[in-house]
């Protein structure tokens, strides 16, 4: 999930705030893998968006998914979390799930999970 150097923050400012104001308090789970081309095209942004955030790279947990031949998914956590999916991104705080995003949405990846935050920040 190496971050996009060509990602612009200002762009995504208003999520790119949200993720600033939980940057000490959350955790961030990516599954993902090489070999999918949905991985390959959202996560680099998402990385740059994190770091524009401030988001300690403690704070973000990567696990690597292999693909079966039936198509089911293996990997760290997988069925612990029901990853159907790739890439999927979980940010929790105290081991509870705030936000999920699951392969695709209109919307890009730290878009989507800010919607979900952002009631969260006034806590």
């Amino acid at each position: 999930m190496r971050p996009n150097p060509a990602w612009d923050p200002a762009a995504y400012e208003d999520a790119v705030e949200t993720f600033e104001r939980l940057a000490g308090e959350i955790e961030v789970r990516v599954w993902g893998g090489d070999w999918c081309k949905d991985c390959r095209a959202q996560l680099p942004d998402f990385g740059a968006a994190l770091d524009a955030a401030g988001v300690p790279d403690e704070r973000v947990h990567n696990y690597p998914v292999e693909k079966r031949d039936d198509g089911s998914k293996v990997g760290e956590l997988v069925q612990e979390y029901d990853i159907e999916y790739i890439p999927t991104v979980v940010v929790e705080r105290d081991d509870e799930e705030l936000a999920r995003f699951v392969e695709e949405e209109p919307e890009p990846i730290v878009v989507h999970l800010a919607e979900q935050l952002e009631p969260t920040t006034a806590v």
